[in-house]
């Protein structure tokens, strides 16, 4: 059987609860029961969805296991910060948790440890010692138990769910300890599996390199901004971007050092735009930057702040400074043009920026021939 099926995970934990607790699996009912109750949920949890996921964690787990609440928090490893999605509390808890924090939290603790850890009573629990200042929401809780599921996929973790104020007894069964290791492992595997369905769609989407957008993308945004303005009336305005003597930087410092001066005047194009533009890789060094609802003035201005930006401060390679610089193209169309001609005007004005000693801003005029 395959161990990522639901029925995989239902049949250990039997499997666990007849080891841990013979008094509450001794009865045929109460397992139909339990495997009733468990396996909607698991399916539920098996999904893309991570608000339909987060739902199961704050409402039907605790219900599940006895609880009164729960807060599920996801890790964002790239700053090394869990994020709040979402809980049943009816006071202020934390949004944001910092794996950096020293001391560290109990949530901390498991995401680092990747161990379930259960607290019976918050007061008196010496591993880990929670002081009271990590505890300034402890008033509002009307018990001092609480579980700390740290939420892994691949060995990896991905966030914690919590679960606290067990109603009927302080202590957790063996039983309830079973399923909360359950959901954990269960909750765990579909938030990484998001994460990976997320991580594919951004590679498909996006340059790898610089993290704009890809050719292929560029073109189906400048076909949706096109059909927007023809609905909602409105003009693009469009401008193609140059490196300037990028092949001279390969050539004498080696392509290693030219992909750094890609992914520096990217980032460098990108401070100058708006949310709503769009900035892509076009292809080599060439850059591509969609202006909604932009008039041919105002993108000049914004084409000129590029060139200042890309050129004020030279990138270091193995200790040796490289003047950088761009020329750019760029110019104003209606709703009714083709994404093949607005490219290709753009282009020809960054022909003409090139053929004026580069560093500089050229705007298509409508006597040019593309």
């Amino acid at each position: 059987m395959n161990r990522n099926s639901v029925e995989w995970y239902c049949q250990e934990l039997m499997q666990r609860t007849d080891k841990r607790s013979e008094a509450t699996v001794s009865q045929p009912a109460g397992r139909v029961s339990l495997l009733e109750q468990v396996t909607p949920l698991a399916r539920e949890i098996n999904s893309l969805d991570i608000e339909r996921i987060a739902d199961v964690c704050v409402k039907s787990i605790p219900n599940l296991v006895g609880l009164r609440f729960a807060s599920l928090y996801v890790l964002d490893e790239t700053n090394g910060i869990l994020h709040l999605l979402k809980h049943n509390h009816p006071f202020l808890i934390n949004k944001i948790v910092s794996l950096s924090q020293n001391p560290p939290s109990p949530m901390v603790m498991a995401v680092r440890s990747k161990e379930l850890i259960l607290i019976t009573n918050i007061d008196t629990h010496k591993k880990p010692a929670i002081r009271k200042s990590q505890r300034v929401f402890a008033e509002n809780y009307k018990t001092k138990n609480c579980a700390i599921v740290p939420l892994v996929c691949q060995d990896r973790a991905v966030g914690v769910l919590n679960l606290a104020d067990k109603m009927e007894d302080d202590s957790f069964s063996s039983e309830d300890i079973a399923l909360i290791e359950l959901f954990g492992q269960l909750v765990g595997a579909s938030i990484g599996n998001i994460k990976l369905f997320e991580k594919t769609q951004r590679q498909a989407t996006t340059d790898g390199l610089t993290g704009l957008i890809n050719h292929k993308t560029f073109y189906e945004i400048l076909e949706k901004e096109l059909w927007r303005s023809r609905r909602y009336g409105g003009q693009i305005s469009l401008i193609m971007i140059d490196i300037d003597d990028l092949k001279k930087i390969n050539d004498a410092y080696g392509h290693r050092a030219g992909d750094k001066v890609i992914r520096e005047v990217s980032r460098r194009i990108k401070e100058c735009i708006r949310q709503i533009d769009t900035a892509a890789r076009y292809g080599g060094d060439e850059f591509a930057v969609i202006l909604p609802n932009t008039s041919l003035s105002d993108a000049t201005v914004v084409g000129e702040r590029m060139v200042e930006v890309v050129s004020r401060t030279p990138t270091t390679w193995q200790k040796e400074q490289i003047p950088l610089s761009i020329s750019v193209g760029l110019g104003q169309y209606d709703a009714d043009s083709n994404p093949e001609d607005i490219t290709s005007r753009s282009d020809q004005a960054l022909y003409t920026a090139k053929q004026a000693g580069k560093n500089t801003v050229r705007a298509f005029e409508p006597d040019q021939k593309a």
